[in-house]
């Protein structure tokens, strides 16, 4: 993305911050700003922390995580201890600091590593885990390329053995990062094998885990998840974070079907699913159109 103008950028961020518009569009301007990043983007996402919308918050600390800005890092460090963001903003938060992994937020990782809330807890111990592999073994370790242009909560595994990793995936007693590092490993492989592996996680661990397996299978945009998606998202007793997940994972998948499971659910009881699959749906526009980009804010302001 050629470099923008501070008006230009400062437009954008007040179409994210314009709670009159519509939840897609904000969407849209977020990941704009963070294409372009910078302190005028920073600056233009965290003032939409008081927004009402957990989903808009959890995107707005996923964002300033994957643009790797240490300047991102006190905003992030306020929303991970304010005990009145819903958890999914705060476990977003941590794992927003884990992807900068600047040697000053290991202190506040530590701190939530034993929060009452599991999602934050496993979260943080996530962070801490990438930080210390990032120190330790990142040099020492041939690992595969992530295709996806992403920064992962964990380096996928060494293993390339389907089996091998399907049963490191499932094993609970396993340390959770290193069942992270199997799950990306999986993703990586992009095998029917490997897919179906990822689509019987979708069963197993903590809420936290389950969600992680529901982006996975979103960056794959593989059809034959579609099933396994769908279950989870029609559970209404699964976590509010795991059906979010799954129903943006449904949304960048953007076949007819998964249109139609997404109709199914834009007046569901939970606010944060409802609003993913308002925002899912536009994703499956987006893929089922010419237009060249999804984050098209600046073309718009």
């Amino acid at each position: 993305m050629p470099v923008a103008s501070v008006d230009k950028i400062e437009a954008v961020g007040r179409v994210l911050n314009d709670r009159r518009r519509p939840l897609k569009e904000r969407f849209r301007a977020l990941f704009t700003l963070r294409n372009i990043g910078g302190p005028v983007a920073i600056h233009c996402i965290q003032q939409c922390f008081s927004d009402p919308s957990a989903l808009l918050k959890h995107e707005l600390a996923y964002c300033l995580g994957q643009m790797q800005d240490t300047k991102a890092i006190p905003v992030l460090k306020r929303i991970l201890s304010d005990k009145n963001q819903e958890p999914m903003v705060r476990h977003e938060a941590g794992e927003a600091l884990g992807a900068i992994a600047s040697p000053d937020v290991k202190e506040i990782l530590e701190e939530y590593a034993d929060d009452p809330l599991t999602e934050v807890a496993e979260t943080c111990q996530l962070a801490l885990g990438r930080l210390k592999w990032l120190a330790e073994s990142a040099q020492l370790e041939q690992v595969s390329e992530n295709p996806y242009a992403c920064v992962d909560p964990a380096p996928p595994s060494q293993e390339i053995d389907v089996t091998v990793l399907k049963q490191m995936l499932q094993n609970e007693s396993l340390n959770l990062f290193d069942r992270y590092r199997a799950m990306f490993s999986l993703r990586n492989l992009n095998t029917p094998e490997s897919i179906q592996a990822l689509c019987e996680g979708l069963k197993t661990g903590s809420a936290l885990f389950r969600h992680e397996v529901a982006f996975v299978l979103g960056q794959l945009q593989q059809e034959t998840s579609i099933p396994h998606l769908q279950s989870s998202l029609e559970d209404q007793s699964e976590n509010e974070m795991v059906r979010h997940e799954c129903a943006e994972a449904l949304g960048a998948i953007g076949s007819q079907t998964c249109f139609d499971i997404l109709r199914n659910y834009l007046e569901d009881d939970k606010q944060v699913v409802k609003e993913s699959c308002e925002i899912a749906l536009d994703m499956c526009e987006y893929e089922n159109s010419p237009e060249f980009q999804y984050a098209d804010a600046l073309l718009k302001v």
